[in-house]
């Protein structure tokens, strides 16, 4: 939340560079925990279904 607040603040290039860079990495955090998340719940899944 941090970052997404300071990201349009526009205090200055390196808050700038830095919370978008924050951003970025948070959301591949999230994207890399869903497709991990998935990929291990489709090893407990049944053949059939």
């Amino acid at each position: 939340m941090g970052a997404l607040s300071l990201a349009g603040t526009g205090k200055g290039d390196l808050h700038n560079w830095l919370a978008v860079g924050a951003v970025a990495l948070a959301t591949i955090n999230v994207v890399g925990g869903y497709l991990v998340t998935d990929r291990m719940l489709a090893m407990f899944k049944k053949e059939g279904n």
